[in-house]
């Protein structure tokens, strides 16, 4: 089974969107079985909270369950539990660096080594985009902008684990 967790700052727009998003590509590609996934955030300030307003109502309109997403933040658990930890943007990645046990980049960071997740930010799957970050919606109000990177970051996500998993 591959672990995958999406992070954002406080687990209710960017990271559920993300949740919601990449369990339906993974229902549609038939690999429920094979891929789980989840999200938190690196803040506090929501856990217990269902996902942003703006996030449910996108996801509604795209006919994407996001039902039973709960913030929650990160542990140091995560980093044993998940095989990918996906952040949104640069500041989270630091902060997952750091929960983790390392600051900034260290050789092999990002690879995995079986016993480390796989740490990297979703835009750096999607090179045709000129973002490096996924903005966030709880500032900038735009979900529409922020689901169309999700999708892609995740199509590509989810392109790179069906090349490992084992036939």
């Amino acid at each position: 089974m591959v672990k995958v967790l999406f992070v954002c700052l406080g687990n209710i727009c960017r990271s559920p969107m993300a949740e919601a998003v990449f369990r339906r590509q993974v229902r549609d590609a038939g690999l429920e079985a094979r891929i789980e996934v989840d999200s938190a955030g690196t803040g506090d300030w929501h856990v217990g909270q269902r996902p942003h307003e703006g996030t449910r109502k996108l996801l509604e309109k795209k006919g994407i369950d996001w039902k039973g997403i709960v913030a929650r933040q990160v542990t140091q658990g995560d980093m044993r539990r998940f095989d990918y930890i996906v952040a949104m943007d640069g500041s989270n990645l630091q902060n997952l660096r750091a929960i983790a046990g390392y600051a900034g980049s260290r050789p092999g960071d990002g690879e995995g080594s079986g016993a480390e997740p796989k740490l990297i930010r979703l835009l750096d799957l999607v090179p045709e985009t000129k973002l490096e970050d996924v903005p966030d919606p709880y500032y900038t109000g735009n979900f529409e902008e922020v689901y169309e990177l999700v999708e892609a970051g995740c199509a590509a996500l989810l392109r790179t684990i069906r090349a490992e998993l084992p036939a």
